[in-house]
């Protein structure tokens, strides 16, 4: 897809809604390079994300997602998937605004399913899971809905259709090069 001469591409959305499943099917189609912020914070930190916020708070690990995100601005030819609370902080949205944000909008009931089971994520361990996912989107979804392109998935799609949409719907936002004006 030459139209993104070399822009980046943000996947946002929350936690369990494929980002970095369906950020390497992209950047495999695009030739892109893939990165998953979370993924470059455990290396950058040298423990788990579970170990910074028991450790350092959300806080710490916020101050890092934000660093990592800054210098991955800084590349081209990047699928980025980021973290589920990476939108709520203005400063990365001007990282963010370097390249094409999408949202992988999933219901909660899908995210549920997903994530039932998963004991690594901090914040789903106090409480019920499906209420915590619900007032988590119910917090992020005012951010989520700034991103440039939205890609709502629907029940028992495969992560290769929701990456083909989202090639799709990114191509409407990108604007054509034009040639010079000769007038």
């Amino acid at each position: 897809m030459d139209l993104l001469r070399g822009v980046n591409i943000y996947l946002v959305g929350m936690m369990g809604a494929g980002k970095t499943t369906v950020g390497r099917i992209l950047a495999r189609k695009l030739k892109y390079r893939f990165f998953d912020t979370d993924e470059l914070i455990v290396r950058v930190a040298n423990q788990s994300i579970a170990e910074i916020f028991e450790r350092e708070g959300e806080e710490a690990f916020r101050e890092l997602e934000t660093k990592v995100l800054g210098e991955l601005s800084a590349y081209k030819n990047s699928v980025v998937a980021t973290g589920g609370g990476i939108v709520a902080r203005s400063m990365n949205w001007g990282y963010l605004h370097y390249g094409v944000v999408v949202w992988l909008d999933v219901p909660v009931d899908q995210l549920y399913d997903r994530l039932r089971s998963d004991t690594a994520r901090p914040l789903l361990r106090e409480g019920e899971i499906k209420s915590k996912l619900q007032s988590l989107l119910n917090e992020r979804e005012r951010f989520y809905t700034q991103a440039d392109v939205r890609v709502s998935t629907r029940g028992g799609e495969r992560p290769e259709e929701v990456a083909a949409r989202a090639i799709e719907e990114i191509k409407k936002v990108i604007k054509p090069e034009t040639g010079p004006d000769l007038n």
